[in-house]
């Protein structure tokens, strides 16, 4: 323990050194950033600039201390700053990722294992139902249970028009957002106990909607409804079930999206408040300060204006 809180005070000592009397929030990456593309999935070492997810100034607290939690898409972006961040908590975590992204992963292993904790790396693709069971099976015979489940992996492809959506794409788009979300809490529920939480990454597009991912807004607005209704059928049983809708967010899922050009992945979250897009770090504040009595959601203030919450 007394490692892990030396390692804790030198990231924050550091980052203090860095950018003296200067508040976290003002010391994320501006944009523009440099304007790239990559072919999907995409890879987060391949991002300039990195994303940043391990909050230097984050001081755990003990909150999952014991606990063992499974994240999809746990290789990069938000799906890596929560893995590290409960790890910091004190979790045991295991993550699935496609096979492409096994460089991602393994570094996410890494920033885990730095913590203290396991970190079990389970690739495979969520469109495929059975996957998504043995994934959840995989993650009880590695971790010994499963108190949380994170559902936070997503496919996105921007189109100019409905016409271009096609069947395919559409259909690609719901299994990998929603059908994987069902699929994977069903599983869950079976290693669950009393206390246990799951909890959904939505996006803003579910509650605003977007006119270039048609497909995406929608699937991000029958995450939140599925989880509004499973969290009314899971409160007797004691489990928890919240969605966090972000804004935009710097990971791999911006620079290979087909339907975005260079140039907007270089001014990706200018329109948003902030003037820039969120870094996985700040994502992860945000769903761990969210109160669940509801009179108040969020966290930092970048949280508050590059998120929307659903808290239930």
């Amino acid at each position: 323990m007394a490692s892990k809180q030396s390692a804790a005070k030198t990231r924050s000592d550091r980052a203090e050194r860095s950018h003296p009397g200067e508040p976290q929030i003002q010391r994320e990456p501006k944009l523009p950033f440099p304007e790239q593309h990559q072919e999907s999935p995409g890879l987060e070492s391949k991002l300039r600039p990195r994303p940043r997810y391990q909050a230097p100034q984050y001081k755990a607290a003990g909150k999952l201390e014991g606990k063992a939690a499974l994240i999809t898409g746990g290789d990069s972006g938000i799906g890596r700053a929560v893995a590290v961040l409960y790890a910091r908590e004190g979790a045991d975590v295991a993550i699935s990722y496609l096979p492409e992204e096994q460089r991602d992963a393994e570094e996410t292993k890494g920033a885990v294992t730095a913590e203290g904790r396991r970190c079990a790396l389970i690739p495979g693709d969520l469109t495929d139902a059975n996957f998504c069971r043995e994934l959840v099976e995989q993650t009880v015979r590695q971790l010994g249970k499963l108190d949380v489940l994170v559902s936070n992996a997503a496919h996105q492809a921007r189109k100019q028009s409905l016409e271009e959506v096609t069947e395919e794409e559409f259909d690609r788009t719901f299994k990998t957002n929603v059908y994987a979300y069902f699929h994977l809490a069903k599983a869950a529920l079976k290693h669950m106990k009393a206390g246990a939480a799951i909890i959904a990454t939505s996006s803003e597009t579910g509650i605003l909607g977007n006119k270039l991912l048609p497909d995406y807004s929608a699937t991000k607005g029958a995450i939140n409804a599925f989880t509004k209704a499973l969290a009314q059928n899971l409160v007797e049983k004691g489990i928890r079930v919240n969605a966090v809708a972000p804004g935009p967010v710097w990971t791999p899922l911006n620079p290979s999206d087909k339907g975005a050009s260079p140039k907007q992945v270089a001014e990706f979250g200018s329109d948003s408040p902030m003037k820039r897009s969120a870094q996985p770090e700040e994502r992860h504040r945000a769903q761990r300060n969210g109160r669940r009595d509801g009179r108040r959601i969020g966290g930092s203030p970048c949280a508050q204006t590059c998120s929307r919450y659903i808290h239930f």
